[in-house]
C-alpha cells in the first residue's frame, strides 16, 4: 500500500447535508428534512484507505457524493489541502475537481450505454480541456484500459458487450484518468459476483500503490474491509459513532452497533464458533425524525435513560479508537461479538 503519512489531504469539520421534505404543488413549502448526514468530522489521511462503513440509508453514499462536490453540502466544511471545496465556485471549483474522483457503485448504469467505451473514458479528457489531439486522446485511453485490465482493441466497443466486472473496469479507468489525488469507491464490487470481486479489489490496491493514490472505500461487507483499509468509520444514521485504526476496530470495537455490525458477519461452520449473535430490535428509525440523544439507544442493548438525554461526543476510548458512546464495550463483551473468521487475518 501507499505508504501513510499524519498528514490530511482532506479535512472534514461539522459537514451537514439535509435533504428538504416539501408540501403542495403549486405553492411548495418545506415541512421538514432528511437528515442524511448531520454534524461529521474526521479526516482523510495522504496515502491511507479510510473506510465506512454501515447499514442501507446511514449517509455513506452521501458523504462520498459531499467529498467530491457532486452534492452541494448544507454546512460545514470539507477542506482538500487546506482549501475549504464548499466554498469553491466556476473554474476553481472544476481544478479541484480533477485530483477528486468518484468509481460509482453499479456499473450497469454509471456508464452511458449510448456511446463506445473509448469515449467514456476519454470525457474527463474533454471536460478538462487536456489531450485535443484526437490520436493522442486514443492512445491515452488504451494506455488507460491495459492498466485496468481491458483489451484496448476493444476502444470502439459499447457497454452491454461488456460483463459487470469488465463495466466497472471501465468506471476504474474514467476514474483515473486525470490521475486524482483522491479516489472515492461508492461499493465497488457490491454488484459484482464473489469471483470477479477479489480482482477488482486487488486493482484498487495495485493502482493505490502505483499512483500514490488516497482512497475512501465504502462498502457493506466487513471482510472486505479489513482487507483494504488502513482506518474504518462506522456510520449510523448519519452520524459517526466509531473511527478506529482497522487493527483496534476489528480487535476491540467499543461501540455497541459496531459489536452488533461484526457478530452478523457469516461464518463458514456457525456450530463451531463461540461468538455471540447481537440481534438488534427493532427498525432503523426515520432520519427525518431522528431519536433524541444518541441516535441508537432506540436499538441498543446498553441504553439507559442518559442515552436518550445527552448525545455523546466522538472521544477516545481506547488504543487510538474514537467512539460516541456513553457505555462502551468492555473488551469481554466484545470478545464474544467477533467472529473468529474476522479477526484472523
Amino acid at each position: 500500500m501507499t505508504p501513510v503519512t499524519r498528514e490530511p489531504l482532506v479535512e472534514v469539520r461539522n459537514l451537514v447535508k439535509h435533504f428538504p421534505i416539501t408540501s403542495g404543488i403549486i405553492f411548495q413549502r418545506q415541512v421538514g428534512a432528511v437528515k442524511a448526514v448531520d454534524d461529521i468530522s474526521f479526516d482523510v489521511l495522504k496515502g491511507e484507505t479510510l473506510g465506512i462503513v454501515g447499514e442501507t440509508g446511514c449517509g455513506k453514499s452521501t458523504t462520498a457524493r459531499l467529498l467530491v462536490r457532486l452534492l452541494d453540502a448544507t454546512s460545514g466544511e470539507l477542506r482538500f489541502e487546506g482549501e475549504d471545496m464548499t466554498k469553491l465556485k466556476g473554474a476553481a471549483l472544476k481544478a479541484r475537481r480533477r485530483e477528486a474522483q468518484m468509481i460509482f457503485q453499479d456499473p450497469y448504469s454509471s456508464l452511458n450505454p449510448r456511446k463506445t467505451i473509448g469515449s467514456i473514458i476519454a470525457e474527463p479528457f474533454v471536460i478538462h480541456g487536456m489531450l485535443k489531439e484526437e490520436g493522442e486522446r486514443k492512445k491515452r485511453v488504451q494506455e488507460l484500459m491495459d492498466t485496468v485490465g481491458l483489451n484496448p482493441e476493444h476502444y470502439n466497443r459499447y457497454p452491454h458487450e461488456f460483463s459487470g466486472g469488465q463495466r466497472q473496469r471501465i468506471g476504474v479507468a474514467r476514474a483515473i484518468a486525470l490521475e486524482p489525488k483522491l479516489l472515492v469507491a461508492d461499493e465497488p464490487v457490491s454488484a459484482l459476483d464473489v469471483s470477479i470481486q477479489a480482482q477488482v479489489l486487488n486493482l484498487l490496491r495495485r493502482l493505490q500503490r502505483d499512483m500514490g493514490l488516497t482512497l475512501v472505500f465504502i462498502a457493506h461487507d466487513l471482510s472486505v474491509v479489513r482487507h483494504m483499509c488502513d482506518r474504518v468509520a462506522v456510520m449510523y444514521l448519519g452520524k459517526i459513532v466509531e473511527l478506529a485504526p482497522n487493527e483496534s476496530l476489528y480487535g476491540f470495537p467499543r461501540h455497541p452497533y459496531t459489536g452488533a455490525l461484526m457478530s452478523a458477519v457469516p461464518v463458514p461452520d456457525p456450530t463451531g464458533t463461540s461468538h455471540e449473535r447481537q440481534l438488534l430490535t427493532g427498525d432503523v428509525p426515520s432520519p427525518a425524525n431522528p431519536p433524541s440523544g444518541c441516535r441508537f439507544h432506540t436499538r441498543c442493548p446498553k441504553a439507559q435513560s442518559k442515552c436518550s438525554e445527552v448525545e455523546p461526543p466522538l472521544e477516545d476510548k481506547h488504543n487510538g479508537t474514537e467512539a460516541a458512546c456513553h457505555y462502551p464495550l468492555t473488551e469481554a463483551e466484545a470478545a464474544l461479538r467477533l467472529p473468529p473468521a474476522l479477526v484472523a487475518r
